[in-house]
């Protein structure tokens, strides 16, 4: 080897070295910086018998790549879930009693427990069915009743609202999204076109593909130039050749019981919504999708079939040798009522169950007719049951405690039966509630543990280990006072040749 081969191969040394060190201190720099994926230096030999950095590579594990994906999908869309359902139980919860801020057991405030004070308050009156008082106190309590309905019926359709700008919202941070996964991965396969070092657009582009996955459900596929295309979890292109999709949706500003939200369309075609062919299955906005069309609908027809079956309950019929008189609303009714709802007609009448304000002093209304009957047509003899005007006359006031435990048809697209006494019925409501929020929470609790363990396995996997490039570190500047040694001999070895001449 001649001296100018060795101070060849020492200058070569130094530029390798220096060129390692430079990723070695990008990785440390680096080291909290989200999404970041490892880069090592790879060092080969050149022509000289020297060594240079042929190329820099970025550690990445596809696999685990996906399973955060996934793991993030999953955890957004059980999340939405349980927040909303968390909000539905507090339509069943009493803030003196409550036991849980998640309202995931809590009691008291319900339909259900105004029910059993309505029937708490008919019996005491049935002990002494002129109390005025007592009267007062059914009156009362029924009001509280169709209140916590009312109430009730709003929150549910509020939580609608909630879901329906989340899914706005979504859709305006996907097309975001979109564009910004446009450049990186423009960038990506620009770079790989002209040899240059494209990790850092690689970064870019998982880091964006994470992001989505909090919105919806994404697969991807690479192609031949270095593009990453991205589908939907449900088959639904989103970017392809080069190309992001739009996605468009029409906000509804207020939901009433019945009524539905429009679905999020990808170039046409429905990704959310009951009869969307490629529906997604997770990310926030599957979750808000599923609330706003699915869960809190079916709390919502449970609160109706209640409020219908309050209405039927306490409804007055015609007490003539011949009845030809219809079934009409007696203490519950509700605007335009021109007779009783069946359980198939029950729609929105959460929201506008009302104390009939015949029988309601505050609105000018007589107690008495709690104990004769009447309240439906105030005069009316057809709908009289105390024609003696008997004082202690309890027949009417009994058949209405024996009604709200009596069996009643409601409708089973509800969820909860086709048939059932009210009380029963209310009660059931309550669990439905109550088990479909702590079902949701066990959920997103067990969703979110899979999702630090799937970001924990892929940053060991790809993500800077100090340890290891503190080592590296020192390994390069072990080799740097090597080669700083070899130069140093080579240097004299040409100054004895130069003396020697």
């Amino acid at each position: 080897m001649s001296l100018s081969t060795a101070f060849t191969i020492a200058n070569s040394a130094f530029i390798a070295n220096a060129a390692q060190s430079a990723v070695v201190s990008q990785n440390i720099a680096n080291a909290n910086t989200p999404g970041y994926s490892k880069e090592t230096a790879n060092v080969g030999t050149n022509a000289y018998g020297g060594v240079e950095v042929d190329t820099t590579t970025r550690d990445a594990n596809a696999a685990l790549q996906m399973q955060v994906g996934v793991s993030t999908s999953e955890s957004a869309r059980t999340q939405t879930i349980s927040t909303a359902l968390g909000q539905l139980a507090r339509t069943v919860s009493d803030s003196s009693s409550s036991t849980s801020a998640t309202g995931a057991t809590q009691n008291g405030g319900s339909p259900s427990a105004m029910i059993g004070n309505l029937q708490s308050a008919l019996q005491t009156l049935a002990t002494d069915p002129s109390n005025v008082s007592a009267e007062q106190a059914v009156v009362t309590a029924a009001s509280q009743a169709a209140g916590a309905l009312n109430a009730g019926g709003a929150a549910t359709q509020g939580v609608r609202e909630t879901a329906d700008a989340g899914m706005a919202s979504s859709v305006a941070t996907i097309n975001a999204l979109l564009g910004q996964y446009s450049k990186a991965d423009a960038a990506v396969v620009n770079g790989i076109q002209s040899g240059a070092n494209v990790s850092q657009a690689q970064d870019t582009r998982d880091s964006i593909l994470t992001q989505l996955s909090q919105q919806l459900g994404v697969t991807s596929a690479p192609g031949s130039n270095g593009s990453l295309s991205i589908y939907t979890d449900s088959g639904v292109t989103l970017f392809e050749g080069g190309q992001p999709r739009s996605l468009t949706f029409a906000a509804t500003p207020a939901f009433t019981s019945g009524s539905s939200g429009n679905p999020v369309l990808v170039e046409g075609v429905p990704i959310t919504g009951p009869t969307s062919p490629m529906a997604i299955q997770s990310g926030a906005l599957a979750g808000d999708a599923a609330v706003r069309d699915t869960i809190a609908p079916q709390y919502q027809a449970q609160l109706d079939q209640i409020a219908g079956g309050l209405i039927s309950a306490f409804s007055e019929s015609d007490q003539s040798a011949t009845p030809t008189q219809p079934r009409l609303p007696g203490l519950f009714t509700f605007p335009g009522a021109t007779g009783v709802p069946s359980p198939n007609q029950a729609t929105g009448l959460a929201a506008s169950i009302q104390v009939n304000a015949n029988v309601d002093p505050s609105q000018g209304g007589n107690l008495s007719l709690l104990q004769n009957g009447g309240i439906s047509q105030p005069g009316n003899p057809a709908y009289d049951y105390n024609p003696t005007g008997a004082a202690g006359f309890t027949g009417r006031i009994q058949q209405l405690v024996g009604n709200l435990s009596a069996p009643q048809a409601f409708s089973a697209a509800a969820g909860l039966g086709a048939s059932a006494s009210l009380t029963t019925y209310a009660s059931s409501s309550v669990g439905w509630v109550q088990g479909q929020n702590q079902q949701a929470a066990t959920q997103a609790s067990y969703q979110g543990a899979l999702l630090t363990q799937a970001t924990s396995a892929l940053s060991n996997a790809t993500g800077v280990n100090m340890d290891t490039e503190l080592t590296t570190m020192l390994t390069l500047e072990n080799s740097y006072s090597s080669t700083a040694k070899l130069l140093t001999t080579v240097q004299a070895m040409f100054t004895a040749l130069l003396n020697a001449a």
